[in-house]
């Protein structure tokens, strides 16, 4: 039989590093969950990611156990690193930092697939690239048809 579930926790925590410290400890404590079960866990299944952005979504159940979901780096993540920026631009549609072409969007898109809700890559890379106009980033070349 299904378990209740009395909750949803999203965070984002850097892989291999989480900890007690706020705020993974504050948000899985207020809903009574075992917080270092949890930093185990996540450490443990991360250990191939280390210092990546990472979501996670928790569902927490009745009897205080959980599972959890680790998701793909969000696409501003991996277009900074990409552009090897620190941060986007203050004026996106004035001050252009960076470029990227659609061949690396292609690449974010593909990784990116299971999280988007889309069905054609075409369509995540107008996502993704969406998201790096709307950081300062230019994207050069033309659509790959």
């Amino acid at each position: 039989m299904a378990k209740e579930i009395s909750g949803l926790i999203k965070l984002q925590i850097r892989g291999g590093a989480a900890n007690p410290s706020p705020p993974v400890g504050p948000a899985l404590g207020a809903k009574g969950v075992n917080i270092m079960e949890f930093c185990k866990q996540f450490n443990g299944r991360t250990q191939d990611k280390p210092g990546k952005i990472l979501p996670v979504a928790i569902t927490v159940y009745a009897d205080k156990s959980f599972d959890f979901v680790i998701k793909t780096p969000p696409a501003a993540v991996q277009l900074m690193e990409l552009a090897k920026l620190k941060k986007g631009s203050p004026e996106s549609n004035r001050q252009k930092v960076g470029t990227v072409t659609w061949n690396q969007i292609k690449a974010i898109a593909e990784d990116k697939m299971i999280d988007l809700n889309c069905f054609k890559v075409e369509s995540a890379m107008k996502m993704i690239a969406g998201t790096a106009r709307s950081m300062g980033l230019k994207v050069s070349g033309n659509f790959p048809a």
